[in-house]
């Protein structure tokens, strides 16, 4: 009865989706005109291939986003070395995303939009790339994308898999279909312990706990020359770094400059926004509130009378982290999940972060009791732990090596991964 259900969902689903095309390609359209498709490519949203295929067994990785895709790079590097026989194709479902992967990626790795889960630009994706083998990344389950890889005979494995709390209260409410969804994949590696829980709970019996991807993430790039000349111009001023912020929060992070700068002379505060394409808006409020801003995407160099440095490039958020060892990471006080407060972590930094942390519940929280974080519920909070942190040589440097401790835990996750893709890996190389 639940297979039955399950499929009469999807047929709805489907059905759905053919007729909402119209209306989903205008919604891709008006996405284009703001700026949030990449022109030169929009045809891959629709399933038309950008880039020639190449000759040989193909596996295919997706992740939605910035985070997913940059964990998958250690495993990339892992398969290429494991299984030269295999291409790899990439794909993700932002243009930022796709701006860093191609720094990112490997020379010969392939990079790709995702298709918009319309039955015809899916299954003219399957139909042009065949892949042999789907790795997707954390929680990416879209009906008609796995259905078109498993009608071509994809096999498809999840790796990473997470069920939020909301998600999980989500899905529990539709059980067959999500049961159904999950058990397409032959593999199912779960991040946690919770959400093997909630997987299981889900109808994903057959699946197991690896450990979180982003542990084996190596500490993020910086260029030492860019490097050592931000450092002599910031010289020995106190300064902080708010990272990865969000809108709602950049407003709150110049209110605590305001307050720090009282005590603190001298202050000067980075901000590197999670989309740097902010970067203008964020300035004129920041102008607008009487402080001195400099933009890097702009040229514009740290002056002894600048308030805030505005970090409003891509790719460069190494560099953010290594100037300034007492950080704010975004996505934490409006409620957007937060964003990975490992990557400052591997980086000798103190992290504060607000309490909405949905995305990184579990390690935020593991964080918080070894002293590798400390959380703050608002602007006035984050004034005070930065000033505290600032003041406090011997907590702060307490709190940067938990973190770094913390952040070695789960070393040998990657080594636990490949293991457990090993199978279906031999399986795609051989075709």
């Amino acid at each position: 009865m639940s297979r039955v259900f399950a499929t009469g969902v999807f047929a709805l689903y489907r059905g759905t989706a053919r007729v909402a095309t119209p209306l989903v390609l205008r919604f891709l359209r008006k996405r284009l005109a703001r700026g949030r498709e990449d022109a030169a490519r929009f045809g891959e949203r629709l399933g038309q291939a950008g880039i020639a295929r190449p000759d040989g067994p193909l596996v295919w990785i997706h992740g939605a986003s910035v985070g997913e895709s940059l964990s998958a790079l250690p495993l990339i590097e892992q398969i290429r070395a494991r299984w030269p026989e295999l291409n790899i194709l990439v794909t993700t479902g932002t243009v930022t995303s796709a701006k860093l992967m191609a720094h990112r990626l490997p020379a010969g790795v392939l990079h790709q939009f995702v298709p918009v889960d319309l039955p015809g630009p899916v299954r003219r994706f399957m139909t042009y790339w065949r892949p042999a083998l789907g790795i997707v990344i954390e929680s990416e389950f879209w009906p008609n994308m796995l259905h078109a890889a498993r009608a071509q005979g994809v096999e498809l494995v999840l790796v990473n898999g997470r069920m939020s709390a909301k998600s999980f209260a989500q899905w529990r409410r539709v059980r067959p279909t999500i049961a159904h969804l999950l058990n397409l994949f032959s593999i199912v590696l779960a991040q946690s312990r919770e959400d093997l829980r909630h997987l299981h709970t889900l109808g994903a019996a057959h699946a197991q706990r690896c450990g979180n991807l982003k542990f084996a993430a190596p500490p993020l790039a910086a260029d030492p020359s860019e490097l050592a000349t931000l450092q002599t111009a910031l010289g020995a001023r106190p300064r902080w770094l708010a990272a990865s912020t969000h809108p709602g929060e950049e407003i709150l992070v110049a209110a605590a400059h305001e307050a720090l700068s009282k005590t603190h002379p001298g202050l000067l505060t980075l901000l590197a926004p999670r989309h740097p394409g902010r970067g203008p808006e964020i300035a004129e409020m920041l102008a607008a509130r009487g402080l001195r801003v400099a933009r890097r995407a702009a040229g514009e160099t740290v002056a002894p009378d600048t308030d805030v440095y505005l970090a409003d490039t891509l790719g460069e958020l190494g560099l953010a982290y290594r100037l300034a060892d007492v950080v704010f990471v975004g996505g934490s006080l409006v409620p957007k999940g937060g964003q990975n407060i490992l990557e400052p972590a591997k980086l000798s930094c103190a992290i504060l972060c607000g309490p909405h942390t949905t995305n990184f519940l579990r390690v935020s929280k593991e964080m918080a009791e070894a002293g590798a974080l400390r959380p703050v519920r608002d602007s006035a909070e984050l004034a005070k732990a930065v000033a505290a942190l600032l003041d406090d040589e011997p907590a702060r440097h307490a709190m940067i090596e938990a973190a770094a401790s913390y952040a070695q835990s789960e070393a040998g996750v990657l080594d636990d991964i490949i293991e457990a893709l090993a199978p279906a890996l031999d399986r795609a190389a051989k075709g």
